[in-house]
């Protein structure tokens, strides 16, 4: 049976998970329409549609074409087949509740050097001009968010009638299904992973395609890059290249290991990726921002010492776990928490929980620079308008839910050794705050 416990109150979950399944979609466009055509001001789009009403939005919103569709096909099929033929290592991910071990193949930073390298490629070379892509941005979201949509469909009725595995389960409510999902690994065949598709391979890497695409369409219309541009779309990179070499530590991660494959994690990756966590740069273009050297350059370092923060998070708890809690962390032995806990199956298992190094800071400290890392690359768009702003107000909304629904996870699995964790452990994120 799929999990039914909610973190929230049950009216409040179904608010919520009404909200975004109707909000969502439009608010994309709404989006990138206030971005490319409306000078990245709320009101200028608020005041148009005061005055045009429904229909306003609906001439607003853009027609899927067969140009949108076929830049698509082309990303998807590209990326898919990366997916399956490029060699990578073979990688055990976590025992799922249900005592499967999914088997991965980590092939993500090879995937991303050579899509990087391709559409640059087809740039340099005069075969593709990346500004296609740009100037049919509205229509491609807007096949996006209607493709991703029926995607997520077949994702629900495949739970029902064709799960890969054991780890699959309805809670009795379509509603809840389908935005939670079904599967908690689906898979097509025995090696492609759908949401290591979903997740990585067309949503973080369409970030840094997108982030490439906004920079040449700067480039190409004025014949230079503002350093601002510069200092977002490098930060961008940095990141999402970050997360390409961490990929196989993301599969452990709550989104894959324990978030079943539904619209909130398979739609929230195929659109909301793409449209909002690149929105500073879609702003970017045509608001170009002179920082100068000095003032670029500390935002820069500012925001590649936030992110190589975020990535010592991730690696120092790998290498505990890999060590089994033998190695050292900031140079001493690590202090530590051995947990038992009880499996699905009645197995009784025992997992370390780290207490000491970035970990000891708060149980989620990792959320920090990954939040003030956005920042700093949207900061380059100084603060003419509130839009560019809202991945990062909308990522701290995320991790700050995230970080809520990961405790009380935790909390029922280990039981008295997590009430222990968090008196070790006091403050959830932020050290001595929260």
């Amino acid at each position: 049976m799929a999990e039914t416990k909610m973190v929230h109150s049950p009216t409040l979950t179904y608010f919520s998970m009404l909200s975004l399944l109707t909000l969502c979609p439009p608010f994309v466009i709404l989006l990138w329409y206030t971005m490319v055509h409306a000078d990245g001001s709320v009101l200028q789009t608020w005041d148009y549609l005061r005055q045009q009403g429904l229909q306003g939005f609906l001439e607003m919103w853009p027609k899927p074409t067969a140009v949108a569709w076929k830049i698509i096909a082309c990303y998807g099929v590209f990326e898919a087949a990366l997916q399956l033929w490029l060699p990578g290592r073979r990688v055990e991910g976590p025992i799922s509740p249900s005592g499967n071990r999914p088997v991965y193949k980590a092939n993500g930073l090879a995937a991303y050097a050579v899509t990087l390298i391709t559409y640059l490629s087809l740039w340099w070379f005069g075969i593709f001009n990346p500004i296609i892509v740009y100037d049919h941005l509205g229509e491609i979201f807007s096949a996006l968010i209607f493709g991703s949509f029926i995607f997520c469909i077949l994702l629900y009725i495949k739970g029902h009638v064709a799960p890969s595995s054991t780890d699959c389960g309805s809670s009795g409510n379509v509603i809840i299904d389908f935005y939670w999902g079904m599967e908690l690994y689906p898979r097509i065949g025995k090696n492609f992973d759908i949401k290591v598709f979903t997740n990585c391979r067309f949503g973080m890497m369409s970030w840094s395609v997108l982030a490439l695409t906004y920079c040449i369409k700067q480039y190409e219309a004025n014949g230079r890059v503002a350093d601002s541009m510069l200092v977002n779309t490098a930060l961008m990179l940095v990141y999402v290249t970050k997360f390409f070499w961490w990929e196989a530590g993301y599969w452990n991660t709550m989104d894959i290991a324990h978030d079943r494959a539904g619209f909130y994690i398979c739609w929230g990756c195929l659109v909301w990726v793409p449209s909002i966590y690149t929105s500073p740069g879609m702003y970017l273009v045509n608001h170009p921002v002179d920082l100068g050297t000095q003032l670029a350059l500390y935002i820069l370092l500012a925001g590649i010492l936030c992110i190589y923060i975020n990535y010592d998070c991730d690696r120092q708890r790998q290498e505990f776990r890999r060590t089994n809690g033998k190695g050292l962390v900031w140079g001493k032995a690590p202090s530590k928490i051995v947990a038992t806990y009880t499996t699905t199956s009645g197995e009784t298992k025992s997992s370390l929980l780290l207490t000491s190094g970035w970990w000891g800071l708060s149980r989620h400290f990792h959320y920090v620079p990954e939040i003030l890392a956005a920042f700093f690359w949207t900061v380059p768009a100084l603060f003419n308008h509130v839009l560019p702003y809202f991945y990062v107000v909308f990522l701290t909304i995320l991790l700050f839910d995230r970080a809520k629904r990961d405790d009380d996870r935790c909390r029922s699995k280990y039981g008295k050794y997590w009430k222990l964790y968090c008196e070790k452990v006091p403050y959830r994120i932020v050290p001595g705050v929260y």
